[in-house]
């Protein structure tokens, strides 16, 4: 679980990724603290490079953040061997982006702690838990609030008031990148009533089942070919709405006797 809460009565796991600031550097090797459990941990000069170390320095330096691998943990004597060689740069990539993450949760939550008058660990309590239950990241449920509203939270048993005040500090504080995607379709039905039978597909079209915190527009260019834009939160998503909406107008047309056909963006 990723805690945004300093972690300082825990001890990391054999081979978990750990941040670490560089705090001295010696001829032999590096002490650093962990930044999540406030410990002290060291860097043998063996474990730097896999290529020969002349100067510890040219690898790390002092005040530095670097994502190293634990190999050893010894809470008795508390210690706590790491490695730099042996950390992957997908690794390294991944864990900063989830401590990245896991820094702005807390600041979120710090935030909601100011304007409530409640303890950040109550707030945690309150509301950590649960999110990274349902989402498995707590920065992925306030991003989603930010997206598609104050329900996503308190369908997770958070508080009315809770729920509202962490949706909009989410909402001033993340910013929501979406995606467009756009489809002519072409349609015609040569009935008596063709006009009203293709604006009862696009209405059908229009009104399909979609996730919170996306969008649907139709408008017409010329007819028979009538625009379809959605708005999603990425293409997969975005081109699976486009081709339910698709279905569903094509289908509603033709069983009113006419036809239809998408002709692209």
């Amino acid at each position: 679980m990723n805690m945004p809460l300093l972690r300082e009565d825990e001890w990391p796991e054999l081979g978990e990724l750990v941040i670490a600031t560089v705090s001295r550097i010696t001829d032999y090797g590096v002490y650093v603290t962990l930044d999540e459990y406030e410990k002290e941990g060291f860097l043998h000069i063996s474990e730097i490079s896999s290529s020969w170390v002349r100067n510890i320095r040219d690898f790390v330096r002092e005040g530095e953040k670097i994502v190293l691998k634990v190999l050893r943990v010894d809470p008795e004597r508390k210690h706590i061997d790491l490695s730099l060689r042996r950390v992957t740069q997908r690794e390294k990539r991944d864990k900063v982006l989830l401590w990245k993450r896991s820094k702005k949760a807390e600041s979120l939550l710090r935030s909601a702690s100011q304007r409530l008058g409640i303890p950040l660990n109550e707030i945690y309590e309150k509301a950590g838990f649960a999110l990274e239950k349902a989402f498995g990241d707590l920065y992925e449920g306030l991003e989603r609030a930010a997206r598609e509203g104050v329900e996503v939270l308190l369908e997770q048993g958070l508080s009315k008031e809770l729920a509202e005040v962490l949706t909009e500090i989410a909402k001033e504080k993340i910013r929501i990148s979406m995606v467009k995607v756009k489809g002519t379709l072409n349609m015609r039905c040569t009935k008596p009533d063709g006009v009203l039978r293709i604006k009862e597909a696009l209405l059908r079209a229009k009104e399909i089942s979609m996730p919170r915190g996306t969008d649907i527009r139709i408008y017409t260019v010329s007819p028979p070919r009538y625009r379809i834009e959605v708005t999603a939160h990425d293409y997969k998503e975005a081109n699976a709405i486009m081709k339910n909406a698709f279905e569903t107008a094509v289908d509603s047309i033709v069983k009113a006797g006419g036809h239809g056909i998408m002709e692209g963006g």
